[in-house]
């Protein structure tokens, strides 16, 4: 939860170091961490790694903390199952006392997705203030978009848009969150804004907690700019093959 906020173990350390070598050939333009301490030092440690962003800034963000789980904080996660069964119900759905309900934790999602698409959209306008797209379509290496775990798929999804035309990534973002809360934004991404989903994809891969340093990778378009209909694909989710 939010209430214990103890650093890494020395495996938390091994498996944030193996992720910063998974994710070292990509080119990242912002990198975005909860604010808790564990989620802190796996972003420090993905950035250490990285061929191109080892300076890049890493800008904390108290909406991307884990779901608050109240009472339940610092105790055995069968304590909270105990909870639950008292109540009549079952996790993750279960509010412990003082804790926030899942729609409060979608809301903090929902609002920081936002916050990151309007991100985007002012990126895209300053670059065309300043000499329009020419400087995205030419002279950019190709690391930026090789993707360890799509095969270069990426790419190809990049330029399927704009009669065939290359579209460089206006924002490549990192968000370094935690296990409950990201469940929760994949299921707003999923159930509100109707995010396409690898065909592979089960209901019990889609409903789980991702492993630690799981990566999931999303592509999204704002067509001319439009903020209320995002576009959303769904490359991988909860990635660990890097583990």
């Amino acid at each position: 939860g939010q209430g214990v906020d103890e650093p890494l173990s020395a495996t938390g350390f091994r498996q944030a170091d193996a992720a910063g070598l998974f994710l070292s050939n990509v080119k990242f333009t912002h990198v975005f961490s909860s604010d808790l301490l564990r989620a802190k030092q796996t972003a420090a440690a993905i950035l250490g790694k990285n061929k191109f962003c080892k300076d890049l800034e890493i800008k904390c963000d108290a909406r991307l903390r884990e779901r608050k789980y109240g009472v339940a904080e610092g105790r055995p996660l069968t304590e909270l199952k105990a909870m639950a069964k008292v109540a009549g119900e079952q996790c993750p759905s279960f509010t412990p006392s003082g804790g926030e309900t899942l729609d409060e934790v979608r809301e903090r999602a929902r609002d920081f997705f936002e916050f990151l698409c309007r991100l985007a959209v002012e990126l895209e306008q300053k670059e065309q203030e300043v000499d329009g797209a020419a400087s995205r379509s030419s002279g950019t290496s190709e690391e930026q978009l090789v993707f360890p775990w799509t095969n270069h798929c990426s790419e190809a999804e990049l330029s399927s848009g704009n009669g065939g035309a290359s579209k460089i990534l206006d924002a490549n973002i990192l968000v370094v969150s935690h296990g409950a809360y990201m469940r929760s934004w994949i299921g707003y991404f999923v159930s509100d804004l109707n995010c396409t989903l690898p065909t592979n994809l089960t209901k019990s891969q889609l409903s789980s907690v991702s492993p630690n340093t799981g990566v999931s990778h999303f592509i999204v378009k704002l067509e001319n700019g439009n903020l209320l209909k995002p576009e959303i694909t769904c490359v991988c989710l909860n990635q660990d093959s890097h583990l």
